[in-house]
């Protein structure tokens, strides 16, 4: 994983220690994906983050599934705040990698255990990861990874 120098925003960037408080604490992403002809499609999915890869769980029945399938190239978006010296966030790019059964109906995947674990109890407060034969998941071991958090601008 690359963390981006930034040039212009090194001192708004978030340290590793920012950016991983950051990503288990946050729900919602935005998933950019790309069409056969080229066209960009962006869709909000809930995620977990295990401190190296975001893991997506989809609907496989998605349009963003099946573009995903096609070409494995994403772009995700993470932020927060409403005032601009609060904004916060991190985009991170690469190509995802899917893991486990398509659907997830739950066979066993030691794979999945810590993703399955972080997203059950972040999203629904539950230790075991529910399965409704509808979802799966994708792993995105970001390439690149740029973050921005305005709320340092008052000690730049």
């Amino acid at each position: 994983m690359t963390v981006t120098q930034q040039r212009r925003g090194r001192k708004i960037m978030m340290t590793p220690g920012e950016l991983d408080e950051f990503l288990t604490s946050q729900r919602t992403c935005r998933v950019a994906t790309v069409s056969a002809d080229g066209a960009p499609h962006v869709s909000a999915l809930w995620f977990a983050w295990d401190g190296t890869s975001l893991w997506l769980y989809s609907v496989v029945r998605s349009r963003r599934w099946a573009q995903l399938r096609r070409d494995p190239r994403v772009a995700v978006v993470v932020d927060s705040g409403e005032e601009y010296d609060q904004l916060r966030g991190v985009e991170l790019s690469g190509r995802v990698e899917f893991v486990g059964e398509v659907p997830r109906t739950g066979e066993l995947c030691a794979e999945l255990d810590t993703a399955e674990t972080l997203f059950a109890r972040k999203n629904f407060g539950l230790d075991e990861m529910p399965h409704d034969g509808r979802h799966a998941w994708a792993r995105l071991t970001p390439e690149r990874i740029v973050s921005w958090d305005f709320r340092k601008l008052g000690a730049v």
